[in-house]
C-alpha cells in the first residue's frame, strides 16, 4: 500500500446522603438518553469489540467484531448496518481460558480505513465510502492499536515486542499530536507514558503515569494546550504533555476503564467504565482541571467510546456479559 506501516517495538453514610446521591445521579442521567443498537451476532449471542472509530467525513461508525470476524459499518444518520466479512479469526488460550482473536484495531485515514486483525497479524486498507477491501499487509507481531498518522501519511501499529531495548514492553493506547510532531503511547507493564518523535521514531519524553499495578491504558490529547488524557482502570488523569508531563488533575470514573475520548470543540472528556457500567462525562478547563458533568448508567461491558459531530457517544462492548450491540449515549434535546 502507498502508506507505510511502521511497527512500534513495541464507607457508613446517612440515609440523607444516600438520597442526595440518588437525586444527583437521576438529575445527571436526565441530561442524556441511553439506548442500545443491536448488531448481528451470527448465532453467537455476543459481540466483543476493542477499538471502534468514527469517520466525520461520511458519518460512518466502524466496528471490528473480534469474535465474529467481520467489521460492521454503521451509518449514524439512520442506524443502518453493513458488514465487511471474511476477516480471520482463531481461538487462543489466555490464563487457562479460550478466547477468540480477530479484527480489533481500526483507524480512519484519508479516504481509507485501516483494520488490524490479531488472528493473522494483518493490516487491511478499506475504502471509506464503498467499503471495498483495497489491500492487506502482514506484520511480524500481533497488532493491537492501529493509527493513521496524518502528518507523515503513515500507519503506525502497536504490538508487544522483545525488539529494541527502548521499545520493549507491553504498549497500550495511542494519541497523535500533530502540533508537536509526537506520538504518545503507554506501557502497561511499566506504568509509563511516552512521547515519540513522528519523524525520527525516537522516544523524546517519558513520564510516570501513576496508574498503579494495572498500568495506563488508553490515551487522548487536546493538542492546543498539550493536555494528554490517560486512562487508568478506575480514573482518568491529565498530564501536561505540552511542557514537562506534570499531572494536572484526575477524576474517578468507576472500574473497568480501557480507553477514553476527548472532544476539542466542547472541551469534554468521555470515559466508559465496563465493570461499573457507567459513562463519566467531564469538562477540562484552561488549567487542565477536570470537573465531572455527569455519570450516566450504561451496560456491563460498555467502554471505549467515540463521539460523533453531534455529540453522541457510541460505546463498544468488551467481553463482560452477553451483549450483541453498541450502547449509544446522546445529550437530551430540550
Amino acid at each position: 500500500m502507498k502508506q507505510r506501516i511502521c511497527l512500534l517495538l513495541f464507607v457508613i453514610v446517612s440515609l440523607g446522603a444516600i438520597a442526595i446521591a440518588l437525586r444527583t445521579s437521576e438529575d445527571q442521567n436526565a441530561n442524556f438518553t441511553v439506548r442500545t443498537l443491536s448488531l448481528p451476532d451470527h448465532g453467537k449471542g455476543n459481540v466483543t469489540m476493542d477499538y471502534i472509530a468514527y469517520d466525520p467525513a461520511t458519518g460512518f461508525l466502524w466496528v471490528p467484531a473480534i469474535n465474529i470476524g467481520v467489521v460492521y459499518v454503521v451509518d449514524t444518520s439512520n442506524d443502518s448496518i453493513r458488514e465487511i466479512p471474511d476477516f480471520a479469526t482463531k481461538e487462543v488460550e489466555f490464563g487457562g481460558r479460550k478466547r477468540t482473536q480477530g479484527p480489533s484495531g481500526v483507524s480512519v485515514g484519508d479516504g481509507v480505513v485501516y483494520i488490524g486483525d490479531r488472528a493473522d497479524s494483518s493490516i487491511c486498507a478499506i475504502d471509506a465510502k464503498t467499503l471495498a477491501r483495497k489491500t492487506c499487509g502482514h506484520i511480524d507481531s500481533t497488532p493491537d492499536g492501529v493509527v493513521y498518522v496524518a502528518p507523515t501519511k503513515e500507519v503506525w501499529v502497536t504490538a508487544d515486542s522483545e525488539g529494541e531495548a527502548h521499545f520493549r514492553g507491553r504498549p497500550e493506547g495511542y494519541a497523535v499530536d500533530a502540533k508537536r510532531g509526537r506520538f504518545y503511547m503507554n506501557y502497561e507493564d511499566k506504568d509509563l507514558t511516552t512521547a515519540i518523535d513522528l519523524k525520527t521514531h525516537k522516544t523524546v519524553a517519558k513520564w510516570p503515569a501513576g496508574c498503579g499495578e494495572d498500568g495506563p491504558h488508553g490515551l487522548s490529547v487536546d493538542q492546543d494546550p498539550g493536555f494528554l488524557f490517560v486512562a487508568c482502570s478506575t480514573r482518568a488523569e491529565v498530564l501536561d504533555a505540552g511542557h514537562n508531563g506534570e499531572k494536572l488533575s484526575s477524576i474517578d470514573t468507576g472500574d473497568g476503564v480501557d480507553d477514553l475520548t476527548f472532544s476539542p470543540p466542547t472541551h469534554t472528556l468521555y470515559v466508559g467504565a465496563a465493570k461499573d457500567a457507567r459513562l463519566t462525562v467531564a469538562r477540562v478547563d484552561a488549567a487542565g482541571k477536570l470537573t465531572q458533568v455527569a455519570q450516566v448508567l450504561t451496560h456491563e461491558g460498555a467502554r471505549n467510546g467515540v463521539t460523533t459531530t453531534g455529540g453522541t457517544v457510541y460505546l463498544a462492548h468488551s467481553q463482560l456479559g452477553q451483549f450483541a450491540g453498541l450502547v449509544v449515549v446522546s445529550p437530551s434535546r430540550k
